[in-house]
């Protein structure tokens, strides 16, 4: 006999609408969605009651770090995917810059490995151009293994490892890349190498973290970005510019929105909660690239959300332990951890400005899904599997310890007004009451595999 399950009276949010109503769950997959309550009665189903709770597709995280290979005193698979299935996070997708960086398949494969070992929830790359691999991905894609990794990952003048694209031909070539969504780190070099050099011939070896929004500043954010987007429209890019720190940014994407509609642009709750004003009181622990800038960035960045400027939220989940964020400014390294945070934080920044969950639901799950060609996930619809997460929006409690292997997360001591009451993945309910479950273990989580999608407006 069929397993069925029928959730009741959800309030069930979508990218394009918010209703109370049902939703059947059937062998790992949703087979049925019933606005408005309408689900008869099927006497050998169990049910759940979700009345006052809101329903929406599992989170699709598409820029976390989480630290394996190379650096897993900090992270691993196991415990950060973990923190994101408490978090409401059913998928995600690793950025490349491990150890070895993951810039050809064999790394890939080696990731590939690991997460089938040991994540919790399921589980995708993307890969890393350097100014000599390019020619190598594209091959990739020509012979059809653009389906093993979500986009290519480039470090437009900020150097990261080996990752560094500086040369103008290289990233001619990587933006003529046609098949898979290019993901760009925007801040010059040049620029924050200048402002450096003034910090320290002004502080020493004591630079005050207030002046990190001047070392990586947003002219430097702005520079790249713009050189982004003109390649983007030269070239009909699938282009995905990441966590967007500026105002200024969020008026260039509005306008490069409407030569190139393939632009998308992501931001996370980071920029979304904090300001440059939490540095006092913060230090190292609010030390990211980009840097947390104004009051007038969040709230620019709030309205981009808001009015679908910005696309998609990723957490930019970047753990490293605490005494490594007590350093000094120049030897402490630049991340927050927050995979764990990022749904609840954002679903709370919402009901509280009065912003539709609608949004939330197309940045956390519908669109990190269609940029990508993430298959029959991110959606509550008939046919796709049954990624899901419950939020209470009334059930917040006060951040404390979370489960990082780093042991902190910026947001402690913050109390949103919801939380995540219950998460499936695959149909099998892993997360009951804010805790796991014993089934946890049963829901097979899957390696995503990435559709080939509109790559170019040419």
């Amino acid at each position: 006999m069929t397993d069925r399950l029928i959730l009741r009276n959800a309030t069930m949010v979508t990218g394009n609408s918010s209703a109370i109503g049902d939703l059947d769950i059937e062998d790992g997959r949703i087979s049925g969605v019933w606005p408005g309550g309408k689900r008869q009665k099927w006497p050998a189903a169990r049910e759940i009651d979700l009345r006052g709770k809101i329903l929406m597709a599992g989170g699709i995280d598409t820029h976390v770090h989480f630290r394996e290979p190379g650096m897993t005193w900090k992270a691993d698979i196991a415990s950060e995917s973990t923190a994101a299935l408490l978090g409401g996070i059913t998928s995600f997708v690793d950025m490349p810059n491990t150890t070895p960086p993951t810039v050809n398949l064999s790394t890939l494969e080696d990731k590939l490995q690991r997460a089938s070992r040991s994540s919790l929830v399921n589980y995708g790359f993307h890969i890393g151009a350097t100014n000599d691999n390019i020619e190598q991905i594209q091959r990739y894609i020509s012979l059809g293994l653009g389906t093993r990794f979500a986009g290519i990952k480039v470090f437009m003048g900020s150097s990261t490892g080996n990752m560094l694209v500086d040369r103008d031909s290289a990233l001619e070539k990587v933006f003529g890349i046609h098949g898979k969504p290019i993901l760009v780190h925007s801040e010059d070099e040049g620029i924050i190498k200048a402002n450096l050099l003034d910090a320290t011939e002004k502080y020493g070896e004591n630079i005050p973290f207030s002046m990190h929004p001047q070392i990586r500043s947003r002219e430097a954010c702005i520079k790249s970005t713009h050189k982004a987007l003109d390649l983007a429209i030269k070239y009909g890019t699938r282009l995905h510019v990441l966590h967007v720190s500026t105002a200024e940014e969020v008026e260039m994407l509005r306008e490069a929105k409407k030569s190139n509609p393939l632009i998308t642009a992501e931001t996370s709750v980071n920029y979304l909660w904090f300001s440059d004003k939490d540095y006092a009181r913060m230090g190292g622990k609010l030390k990211s690239n980009p840097a947390v800038k104004t009051e007038d960035d969040r709230r620019a960045l709030i309205e981009a959300l808001s009015d679908g400027t910005i696309d998609t939220i990723g957490s930019d989940h970047a753990p490293h332990l605490s005494e490594e964020k007590d350093r000094p400014y120049i030897i402490c390294p630049s991340g927050m951890p927050s995979v764990q945070q990022s749904l609840p934080m954002a679903v709370h920044i919402a009901m509280s400005l009065g912003i539709p969950l609608t949004r939330i639901a197309s940045a956390f799950s519908e669109k990190p899904a269609s940029i990508f060609g993430i298959g029959s996930r991110g959606f509550l619809k008939k046919g796709c599997f049954a990624d899901l997460v419950v939020i209470d929006p009334e059930g917040g409690q006060v951040i404390e310890t979370p489960v990082y292997k780093c042991g902190w997360t910026p947001y402690e001591g913050v109390k949103p007004s919801c939380r995540v009451e219950m998460v499936w993945i695959n149909g099998i309910r892993v997360v009951k009451e804010g805790a796991l479950c014993s089934e946890t273990g049963q829901s097979n989580p899957r390696q995503l595999r990435f559709l080939p999608t509109v790559s170019s407006i040419g």
